[in-house]
């Protein structure tokens, strides 16, 4: 009887020992392996630089999202990021003739600052002077950061000056609300649009 029960054990120890042995044979091949590392999702990448750009991609669409909604623009994504912050920072200001600081500002002061701030270029302090030291530009080759003037009718001084962005929009200081966006196809900005001009920018 003793000896019936050590039979068996004994076979069944075999048994085992031969299961054993043959069921990891197909891990040496690797395709299970392979097979579980197909499911893993994508983003999780050994690549670090990979998704160090992915994570930087996905920042700056974020924020260009916020200053396209900030400002009332639509952005193609590639215009200067420093600007369009700078810009929306500076939004509600309250016009203040004369001066150039948040607590309020004119149609100069507020580009002057915004040019100090984003580029390190010091502007002249009237929109007149500003406009003698620009290149001109056609309206229809703007480009974001090109300043934008109005005069109010031939032969009149200039008199006001903004700051374009994008899709026919501009920021300025208006005397009726302070630092905002506006399109230059409302009534009073396209009768009175006289000119673009470009800052040369190193």
């Amino acid at each position: 009887m003793k000896n019936r029960i050590l039979y068996c054990l004994a076979a069944a120890s075999l048994a085992l020992s031969f299961f054993f042995e043959q069921a990891p044979a197909p891990l040496v091949s690797g395709a299970p392996i392979a097979a579980e590392a197909s499911l893993l999702p994508d983003f999780l990448s050994s690549d670090p630089e990979g998704s160090a750009n992915d994570r930087a991609s996905y920042r700056d669409s974020l924020q260009y999202s916020q200053y396209a909604h900030a400002l009332g623009v639509k952005l193609e994504y590639t215009e200067d990021k420093d600007l369009l912050r700078t810009v929306t920072d500076w939004l509600g200001t309250p016009y203040r003739f004369g001066s150039n600081t948040k607590r309020g500002t004119d149609c100069s002061g507020f580009v002057t600052r915004v040019f100090k701030e984003v580029y390190g270029i010091t502007l002249q302090r009237s929109s007149r002077s500003m406009f003698e030291k620009v290149q001109r530009v056609a309206k229809d080759e703007m480009q974001t950061g090109d300043l934008v003037f109005f005069r109010r009718g031939p032969g009149q001084p200039i008199y006001h000056v903004g700051i374009y962005l994008t899709s026919g929009k501009f920021a300025h200081s208006a005397t009726n609300g302070g630092v905002m966006v506006s399109s230059l196809n409302q009534a009073y900005y396209h009768r009175n649009f006289y000119a673009a001009g470009r800052v040369a920018r190193n």
